[in-house]
């Protein structure tokens, strides 16, 4: 495997990431780098991004809860931010994002978490809830899912999916804009395009679409549904947070809510003027009302 590490003078000048890195191999050679901030006896929020974005995502969210004294931690999925980044397509799979994951809490021996999961953050975050249940106490998501290729997808994602896999060079800020209501600056969009100087960097971000379970027969549709079985047991607090204007994730809220009985009678919300990046666009606004959840349930 031809490992690639970007290096840290591409994010020198990154905008409201004060953040100090940390580091933790995850295989020989691997490394995931993870933001950990605020006190270290704190209850444990984990904030898990999707394609193609980094824990640059989370930076509204972070500092909120850091300082209603929760230790939040976001990392970096490998191929993605400051994670290593394996240079084939061949290198990925789904089966091993999740086992990258799961290495990475059993080596930081976290328990006691708060899930928030986004895009793929929600397809790898739930199956790790429910390949160890025993170390999550509530579970947040927003614009995600955990498909098993049983039912038909959007069209949306569809298209997305082919684009992602055919386009000749691949759009990291056409996608981050037009997945955000909010106008992004260049600072901004050069700050998502940091962990990628060049082509040779791309392969996790070009290949993770393809990955999906679109088909029942999928190499994972199985694995999901299993999940699933689990989720339809789960009686701890469950909370849907998607937003109002996320053409791939429309109604993705309905099954967990309907499915899932930790979701009953939670408050769960439409969060109104953001796209499929919906930290990015309501951040600060996600993060207070996840806070406010979390202290009452």
């Amino acid at each position: 495997m031809n490992i690639l590490n970007t290096a840290d003078s591409r994010f020198a000048n990154i905008p409201d990431y004060p953040f100090l890195p940390n580091y933790l191999e995850v295989e020989t050679g691997l490394r995931m780098h993870y933001v950990d901030e605020g006190p270290r006896d704190g209850e444990i929020v984990l904030l898990l991004h999707g394609e193609p974005s980094w824990s640059f995502l989370y930076r509204k969210m972070i500092p909120v809860f850091a300082n209603a004294g929760y230790r939040v931690l976001a990392p970096d999925l490998i191929g993605f931010g400051k994670s290593s980044k394996p240079t084939e397509t061949t290198d990925y799979s789904y089966a091993l994002h999740i086992q990258w994951v799961q290495t990475w809490l059993a080596a930081l021996d976290l328990k006691d978490i708060t899930l928030f999961a986004q895009d793929w953050g929600g397809l790898i975050g739930l199956r790790l809830v429910t390949a160890e249940p025993e170390r999550f106490s509530r579970v947040a998501v927003g614009n995600t899912g955990l498909p098993t290729g049983d039912q038909k997808m959007p069209k949306a994602f569809i298209q997305w999916q082919q684009f992602s896999q055919t386009v000749a060079v691949f759009p990291f800020e056409m996608i981050m804009q037009e997945s955000t209501v909010g106008k992004l600056s260049q600072e901004i969009l050069d700050a998502y395009t940091a962990p990628f100087p060049n082509a040779s960097y791309i392969a996790g971000a070009r290949i993770f679409p393809a990955f999906v379970p679109t088909t029942s027969d999928d190499v994972e549709s199985e694995n999901n549904r299993n999940a699933w079985k689990i989720l339809q047991q789960w009686e701890k607090p469950f909370l849907t947070l998607f937003s109002d204007s996320d053409p791939v994730t429309k109604g993705g809220e309905v099954p967990f809510q309907k499915f899932v009985p930790g979701a009953k009678d939670q408050p769960h919300k439409i969060i109104e003027q953001a796209g499929h990046f919906l930290q990015e666009d309501k951040g600060e606004e996600i993060a207070n009302y996840l806070v406010e959840w979390m202290n009452e349930v």
